[in-house]
């Protein structure tokens, strides 16, 4: 009997590695160079895993040019790595959930509105990217979460249909994304309580972190939304 390809879905930044707290900073210290003072809470809430140039016309309007965005958001990023760089690790439980689900053949994809410069600095950076049968980045899609777009461009690459597919987040934008491609998802309390969380009809998980996951559970978790959900 044949199965059907299944695939896990990693959001990477504060989900494989701990850094959103990082991200945020270079953010609030980036708008701060230019006059605007953000509020940590509120900002990492309405921008986690949307693309650079989204929150730069949120933040600064919607009359920069492409150009002028992306100058912005290379300088942007380059102070993230700077601070982030010294503390680069993954979450625990990482490795061996990744060595579980590979002995089991499921898929594994990272689906991330990082740009490729960041893709690099952590996969790479930590020698993951062998880990992965896709890796999906900002410039394979054009609009960033809560759009289903990446998720849905990775479990593609993956050969796994979304009902077949498991996404790791630790953002609400994130687990809505996922939700919108009928995708079941394991929500991680790096970044923001399990209380944020309480709204999603597809989160079949909470976890501190990956240790206490078992890879066969969560496929057999959340069946009736996998069954029902539709792609949007």
């Amino acid at each position: 009997m044949t199965h059907p390809q299944r695939a896990f879905i990693f959001d990477m930044d504060g989900t494989i590695v701990d850094n959103m707290a990082f991200h945020t900073k270079s953010w609030l210290a980036f708008f701060e160079r230019r006059g605007h003072t953000v509020d940590a809470d509120e900002f990492f809430r309405a921008t986690a895993g949307r693309q650079g140039h989204e929150i730069m016309a949120h933040y600064l309007g919607g009359h920069l040019s492409k150009e002028e965005s992306a100058l912005l958001d290379f300088e942007k990023e380059s102070l993230y790595r700077e601070l982030y760089a010294p503390h680069r690790a993954t979450v625990k439980g990482f490795d061996a959930l990744v060595a579980a689900a590979k002995s089991r053949r499921v898929a594994l994809a990272v689906a991330t509105a990082a740009p490729n410069d960041n893709i690099v600095f952590t996969l790479d950076g930590l020698a993951l990217r062998g880990h992965f049968d896709a890796v999906v980045g900002a410039a394979d899609v054009a609009r960033g979460k809560p759009n289903p777009d990446v998720f849905l461009l990775a479990a593609q690459r993956c050969g796994a249909a979304p009902e077949h597919s498991i996404v790791f987040e630790d953002a609400p934008l994130g687990v809505e994304a996922a939700r919108r491609a009928g995708m079941r998802a394991v929500v991680l309390t790096t970044t923001l309580p399990a209380e944020a969380f309480a709204e999603f009809d597809n989160v079949i998980c909470v976890a501190r972190d990956f240790s206490e996951l078992d890879v066969e559970q969560l496929f057999g978790l959340g069946a009736d939304f996998a069954a029902t959900a539709s792609t949007i």
